[in-house]
């Protein structure tokens, strides 16, 4: 379902909207969650409510029983029940959801569709079609034919490869390297792609005469399916009746509970994925041990403080890794969080922060020198793992979360005891993008006593 206005509508129409709603004030968060809000209204307006198909003998024709239209092919219609999707629930799950605040977010219009990226790569072409294959290839078997072994990949330790006219001339370079892969070259670089075979520049005649060599521009795409989250609760009509003398409506309540159930099953996964990609990340060498006893100057400060020196050095790590820039958060456990909120103003070694000392800060801790610190308060008070990150914008490398419906809710009325039930479901895509996602990740282990 395409947008049918443009961007600067649907900001300027949806932004205060969820300003109020949410209290929400962040650009970013509500470029994607105003496109969310144009996406939702456009699926229920879609939505068509009718009484019954056939009414049979009946004078007035009710509504039967309650079914779900099929899939995808259209076979059935369902029986008329218009679902209320309630984009008031779907905005406070988008708000409450943390996990969004580590990922770009780029809204689906259907139930499924086509996520795309952009890459460069040395030449282009294809691997197993004859005759326009590329020049430098990446694959795990030695040069043969001829071809020349140019380096290893600095992501993954692949040879790279520049393929002769024998290997060209079988027809499909796949014939000779059965595992072939393009080069990326925001990731990788080939010196001798740009001069000279041994990386240095031409000569002014070498120059006047050698033919330039050709950066592919490739865009990539992938297939997306959008997931489920579905929970239910029930309350009876007593509890419904009752709890009115407290001033507490038990629908709303019930609402409330379902969407802190959503909220955590899609942090969870996407903190989960995060640790995934991290942990292909390797190679930092990144540890950090606090000591028990002090000596000289020391103290249990100077010692906490190593956690943030590991942190930005990850940081670092993700911007010489993946080149697209450094990492902007860090996710820690509460026995860390609380040991970077300590030390947020120690004051012989200062450094930029804005860490809250509130006890029961969770999210977000604060900033360290430019890196967002969350804690996920699900870990054990004692886990130890610091997860670091980069959020890109959903162009690059990297996880991407893409949301169909955030929040879609059906009340219904039980036959047997006429108590009403909620029912809430969430749909969206969580996505690796772009040949290496795993650098834009990276992890590590605080040991020793931490408090």
């Amino acid at each position: 379902m395409a947008n049918l206005i443009n961007e600067a509508e649907i900001r300027e129409t949806w932004s205060p909207i969820i300003e109020s709603a949410t209290g929400i004030t962040e650009a970013s968060k509500l470029a994607w969650m105003s496109e969310y809000c144009h996406n939702h209204k456009l699926y229920e307006d879609a939505n068509i409510m009718s009484l019954s198909n056939n009414p049979g003998p009946m004078n007035l024709g009710g509504m039967g029983a309650v079914a779900f239209p099929s899939d995808f092919d259209g076979a059935a219609d369902g029986s008329g029940d218009k679902a209320p999707t309630l984009l008031p629930l779907a905005m406070q799950v988008a708000a409450q959801t943390i996990g969004l605040d580590l990922v770009p977010v780029v809204p689906m219009a259907g139930p499924m569709g086509l996520l795309s990226y952009l890459d460069f790569v040395y030449e282009g072409g294809r691997t197993d079609t004859a005759g326009n294959g590329p020049t430098y290839i990446k694959t795990a078997d030695g040069a043969s034919n001829g071809d020349t072994l140019q380096g290893t990949s600095r992501i993954d330790g692949l040879n790279i490869i520049e393929v002769g006219a024998t290997t060209q001339a079988n027809g499909t370079i796949t014939a000779t390297y059965a595992d072939a892969v393009l080069v990326a070259a925001m990731e990788d670089h080939i010196p001798g792609f740009s001069g000279n075979s041994d990386g240095s520049p031409y000569s002014r005649e070498d120059g006047e005469s050698t033919a330039d060599k050709v950066m592919g521009l490739s865009l990539f795409s992938k297939a997306v399916e959008a997931k489920t989250y579905q929970v239910a609760a029930a309350v009876t009509r007593e509890q419904v009746q009752d709890l009115k003398q407290f001033g507490v409506d038990a629908v709303a309540q019930v609402e409330a509970v379902l969407t802190n159930e959503l909220t955590q099953s899609i942090n969870d996964l996407i903190i989960g994925e995060i640790e995934t990609q991290a942990a292909l990340n390797t190679g930092h060498g990144i540890a950090v041990t606090i000591s028990g006893t002090y000596t000289g100057g020391e103290t249990q400060g100077s010692e906490h403080r190593k956690i943030m020196t590991g942190i930005l050095a990850c940081a670092n790590f993700i911007a010489n890794k993946g080149r697209r820039g450094a990492g902007n958060f860090a996710v820690v456990g509460g026995q860390v969080a609380t040991a970077i909120q300590s030390v947020s103003g120690f004051v012989p070694n200062p450094f930029a922060n804005t860490a809250s000392q509130t006890a029961g800060a969770i999210y977000p801790v604060g900033s360290v020198a430019g890196v967002q610190v969350y804690t996920n308060p699900k870990w054990a008070w004692n886990e130890a793992t610091v997860l670091v990150g980069r959020k890109g914008d959903g162009n690059g490398p990297g996880l991407v979360f893409m949301p169909y419906l955030m929040a879609e809710s059906v009340q219904t009325i039980a036959e047997g005891t006429m108590a009403p039930k909620v029912a809430v479901k969430s749909r969206f895509a969580l996505v690796a993008a772009g040949f290496h996602p795993q650098t834009q990740y990276a992890s590590f282990e605080v040991g020793g006593t931490i408090l």
